[in-house]
């Protein structure tokens, strides 16, 4: 009787976890990473890349601890989030079936701020390129449909694990475009685009089952 309960908040946690990572697509920011930092030295590249990976795990905490008290300040229901997050991240899932950068993620021009700047690992590295709107709408999600105390922790691991996957992969950059290349890396992308837009459309039904349910 006790291992049902266990496993279906294990599913969830993982089912957090999973959306989180797949939004974040710490892949699909290795050739703008590489690009930013062309001209710095390995170990300052891997310095950026760990504080890069701080700043957004830190951010998403702050989003998803303080978003119950968003909800109920702006009068905005659970459902009615799931269906605005849905779309948000269906349009993000589009641009990586097609393998291009989203203007959600990050604009041309950050982009090409960033590769003026000596520091790229806070804006636009940290934010808004691991911590944007999307992985914002993830984990204010997750946190607003857990239930025990239990779940509640789990969506904080899960947002330090994809900080710490963010951290090898950005560290690893070099040797991961080198070993995959682009056109391993725009497979990898379309893959986790088709992911995230099973779960947009997820999302989509359960706030409209949420805002019809009487």
């Amino acid at each position: 009787m006790c291992l049902w309960p266990a496993a279906r908040m294990t599913a969830a946690a993982f089912k957090s976890f999973l959306a989180l990572l797949v939004i974040v697509d710490p892949i699909a920011l290795v050739p703008l990473f590489l690009v930013m930092t062309a001209g710095d030295d390995p170990a300052w590249r891997k310095r950026m890349a760990a504080r890069a990976a701080a700043v957004a795990g830190v951010a998403l905490a702050v989003f998803a601890a303080l978003g119950d008290a968003l909800f109920a300040f702006l009068g905005i229901s659970l459902g009615a989030f799931r269906i605005a997050g849905g779309i948000l991240l269906f349009l993000l899932a589009v641009d990586m079936l097609l393998a291009k950068p989203s203007r959600q993620r990050t604009t041309p021009e950050e982009t090409e701020e960033g590769t003026h700047k000596p520091d790229v690992s806070v804006f636009p590295l940290g934010i808004p390129m691991l911590a944007g709107p999307g992985s914002i709408t993830v984990v204010m999600m997750s946190r607003a449909t857990a239930t025990t105390l239990l779940e509640h922790v789990m969506v904080f691991v899960g947002i330090a694990a994809v900080a710490v996957i963010c951290w090898l992969v950005l560290r690893a950059a070099g040797r991961i475009e080198r070993r995959l290349g682009q056109t391993g890396m725009n497979v990898l992308h379309r893959v986790f685009g088709l992911l995230l837009a099973a779960i947009a459309a997820q999302f989509v039904v359960d706030g409209i089952r949420d805002s019809f349910r009487m």
